[in-house]
């Protein structure tokens, strides 16, 4: 079943509920081999739910069907510098599928977020109202299209990390906020968890504006050819200790600077 409307998504739902049949609810499958793989006989497949159809920048405020993928929003926000802030991540590569694949509806029910959540919190942070159908085949909203919207039960909040147990998605409103104008990222190699955790809190602890820490550990940064990921590296030299590890603004004046290779933190 793919439905192409609200209204014939609430069919599609009544159709099994009189059959008694359970659904396994699919946008594009990106996170479909999380878990235990569901034993269903029919899928509702939510893809072509898809499109932008509000989208305002200046009340950062973006609407779209929930099998719209995340690289079109991306594009659309890329082009008024905005974003998610909340950076959901795309886990195709560790589950060997093909990236760029993953939908709104995908990542608001399974409430992902990035590295930046230590700051930004996760999609259920974001998420200002949406469309759906319950199992009851019964359509129904919660929340709105603005952002500062106290009406009704916070089922938004509810619905983010259900894993579409509690809801079909057909359309989400989120909030996006304004993209940094300039960032870099520092990597800081050959560090064990312990080591990692100590630089990334005296990072999270300094008065600068870091917004994302995370730790790979060795085996994943090697990736799927076991050659070690080339990413650009790029660290601050600074008479100083270093007092950041993620990102933040860059600057090119005298007191800091990119410079290459990565940067190891010293010891106090």
């Amino acid at each position: 079943m793919q439905p192409t409307t609200l209204a014939g998504l609430v069919d599609a739902v009544s159709w099994a509920l009189e059959r008694k049949a359970p659904l396994e609810l699919v946008g594009a499958g990106s996170k479909r081999t999380i878990g235990r793989p569901l034993q269903t006989a029919d899928v509702l497949d939510l893809s072509e739910l898809a499109g932008i159809s509000l989208y305002e920048p200046a009340e950062l405020v973006l609407t779209a069907g929930a099998g719209t993928k995340l690289a079109e929003i991306e594009a659309a926000l890329a082009e008024a510098g905005q974003c998610l802030a909340f950076a959901p991540p795309d886990y195709a590569l560790l589950l060997g599928l093909e990236p760029g694949q993953q939908t709104l509806g995908g990542i608001v029910a399974a409430n992902l977020a990035g590295s930046r959540r230590l700051t930004a919190g996760a999609a259920r942070d974001h998420v200002l109202g949406f469309h759906g159908v319950s199992g009851r085949g019964e359509a129904f909203k919660s929340g709105g299209k603005v952002v500062k919207n106290v009406t009704g039960y916070d089922l938004s909040k509810l619905i983010c990390g259900s894993w579409g147990t509690l809801a079909a998605l057909a359309e989400i409103s989120i909030k996006v906020l304004p993209r940094a104008e300039a960032e870099t990222t520092l990597l800081l190699h050959g560090l064990d968890a312990a080591a990692a955790v100590t630089a990334m809190s005296r990072a999270l602890g300094s008065p600068q504006e870091v917004s994302a820490a995370a730790w790979l550990p060795a085996r994943l940064a090697a990736g799927r050819g076991g050659q070690a990921a080339r990413l650009p590296p790029c660290a601050w030299k600074d008479s100083r200790p270093p007092s950041a590890i993620g990102r933040r603004p860059c600057s090119n004046s005298s007191r800091a600077r990119c410079v290459r290779p990565a940067l190891k933190l010293p010891n106090r």
